[in-house]
């Protein structure tokens, strides 16, 4: 659907004529015959583009039914677009280079250079911005470019993880100059379609002209298979990750069996808080000390109003804690998590030691 600009909109007008203003064909002077006016978003503020296009005036002219357009207006933004090419890829770099989310990148043109966008045609625009970098990325040049001084590549394959109901991807990515070559999803892992994969790096390595000096993958029987068919005599070693993993097996079997008896141990904390939420909502009335007034300010009554802010911090902390699952197997979280617990007993330790932040009666019982 078009966008609906609102009537106050100011727009800086620009005009844009053909670059050759002499037919091709018989080389007569081509005559403006018809407008195109087209309305986009730029960082520096709406422009109202009008496009003069042109057709050659001649009757007995093979060209006279073609009309010319401004080449210079795909510069501004590609044909039905609403974004200038500048917004897009102010889009594209926050999205995938700071990984903000569409709501904060929503949020910021709105603010910043009123822009006013749905969460749908931001997703639209990315997928666009998705789909031309990955083109850019496979373009000939481009890659003969980036390996001009490399000796050989050396490449990978793996499997996405894919989500419910969809296809696995597969992933080819090249290690040398840290790219990812090609991804597509496969109906089955059968060493045939597989081996097609394999065959497509064939060709990209002998269009670049470079040697594989090496191939890494998880040692599944259709990657073995197929790399011994396509690359005779190449190397092909196992994916240290995955090495790493079967090895650490057992461990992080372990390591799972102590995160759920850690938890089982680690209980209450729901309590906790809705005791501490309760007592905020309905505040006790401290007892005063012998010879302080109502009025008086004291330490020890700056101390209770912190103290519940201090236990849902700790609670905060703790639930943190027990929700940590990253890490490979060389930083089992089982093993993470008994730590932090431990840092955490320390903390209320030193604190109940020195006498900061206090319980009252009610919260120590819970």
């Amino acid at each position: 659907m078009p966008y609906c600009w609102p009537e106050d909109t100011l727009f800086t007008r620009l005009e844009l004529h053909v670059e050759d203003r002499w037919c091709q064909t018989c080389g007569c002077q081509l005559t403006v015959c018809d407008h195109r006016h087209r309305r986009l978003f730029t960082l520096n503020g709406p422009l109202h583009v009008v496009c003069r296009l042109a057709h050659c005036p001649q009757r007995g002219c093979p060209a006279r039914t073609q009309t010319i357009s401004p080449e210079a207006e795909t510069a501004l933004a590609m044909p039905w677009w609403v974004l200038g090419w500048d917004v897009v890829c102010w889009l594209g770099q926050r999205r995938f280079a700071r990984h903000w989310s569409v709501g904060q990148l929503r949020t910021e043109l709105a603010d910043t250079y009123q822009i006013h966008l749905s969460h749908d045609a931001i997703d639209r625009y990315l997928r666009r911005y998705q789909q031309m970098l990955a083109a850019r990325q496979c373009d000939p040049q481009q890659l003969a470019a980036a390996y001009a001084d490399v000796d050989a590549v050396s490449l990978a394959i793996d499997g996405l993880q894919p989500e419910k109901g969809h296809e696995t991807l597969y992933v080819v990515r090249e290690l040398e100059r840290k790219r990812v070559w090609f991804a597509e999803a496969l109906l089955s892992s059968a060493t045939a379609e597989v081996q097609q994969l394999l065959a497509q790096a064939r060709n990209w390595a002998e269009g670049l002209g470079k040697p594989v000096r090496l191939w890494l993958s998880d040692k599944q029987e259709a990657f073995v298979r197929g790399i011994a068919a396509e690359f005779p005599g190449v190397p092909h070693r196992y994916c240290a990750n995955h090495f790493l993993r079967d090895v650490a097996k057992p461990v992080l079997e372990a390591d799972s069996r102590a995160k759920v008896q850690m938890r089982r141990k680690v209980r209450g904390l729901r309590l906790i808080e809705r005791t501490v939420l309760a007592e905020r909502r309905t505040p006790e009335q401290p007892e005063l000390p012998k010879g302080q007034s109502e009025g008086t300010p004291s330490d020890m009554r700056q101390g209770d109003e912190d103290t519940p802010d201090v236990v849902l911090d700790y609670c905060a902390a703790v639930r943190g804690i027990l929700n940590d699952d990253q890490r490979g197997p060389l930083h089992p979280p089982g093993l993470r998590m008994a730590e932090a617990l431990e840092d955490v007993q320390g903390s209320l330790q030193r604190n109940l030691e020195a006498k900061k932040g206090g319980l009252r009666t009610s919260v120590s019982r819970a």
